[in-house]
């Protein structure tokens, strides 16, 4: 089930995190890690969503206690789609057990521009642009961040950066409420 967001409304943000930390709560059984996969380019304004979440995120993976949290997608070293395979690769290699949340930008109907979702299973980067990747992921995130249809590609390159910029506030700030702050820590298996 895909959940929506509004992240005007007033509620909205403590609704996203408390959705998203049950869904790591009933997901992380079993699992040694947390990747948070931040999709997309920093050369297309509608798709650099996923990159600014990961420049925003990085600073928490170095904190001491997060040691079981890792990113892969920042404006610096983004994964798009001539790089998301090669970078799955690597994911399964050094963090086999992890529980992976896919975070995008997406395309969607009129009514839900601005609005972010949040759903159990994978996404499929690429599809609202008629590119065939991989599916990714445990958890998704997505911003949507324009309309889909016709001039999808076109339409990207023309997303306000206001619009994706408030979305990556919001989905950063609902990540940092669920996973990332001390007083929640998922019981994740620890290596003895």
């Amino acid at each position: 089930m895909v959940q929506y967001f509004n992240p005007g409304d007033n509620q909205s943000l403590l609704n996203f995190a408390d959705a998203l930390q049950q869904l790591v709560k009933k997901n992380i059984e079993q699992k040694e890690e947390i990747v948070l996969l931040c999709i997309g380019s920093d050369r297309a304004t509608g798709d650099c969503l996923g990159p600014i979440i990961g420049h925003k995120l990085r600073h928490y993976q170095t904190r001491p206690h997060k040691k079981n949290f890792h990113i892969y997608g920042t404006l610096e070293k983004p994964i798009h789609a001539k790089n998301l395979e090669a970078t799955l690769q690597i994911i399964q290699l050094y963090h086999p057990d992890a529980l992976v949340i896919a975070i995008d930008a997406s395309l969607g109907i009129v009514d839900h521009i601005g609005y972010v979702t949040l759903g159990e299973g994978s996404l499929s980067p690429g599809v609202g642009v008629a590119k065939n990747l991989p599916a990714v992921g445990d958890i998704f995130i997505t911003g949507i961040v324009n309309l889909s249809g016709f001039g999808s590609q076109m339409l990207l390159q023309t997303t306000h950066l206001n619009l994706v910029m408030k979305l990556a506030d919001f989905i950063t700030m609902g990540l940092y409420r669920s996973l990332l702050r001390s007083e929640f820590r998922p019981a994740l298996k620890r290596a003895e």
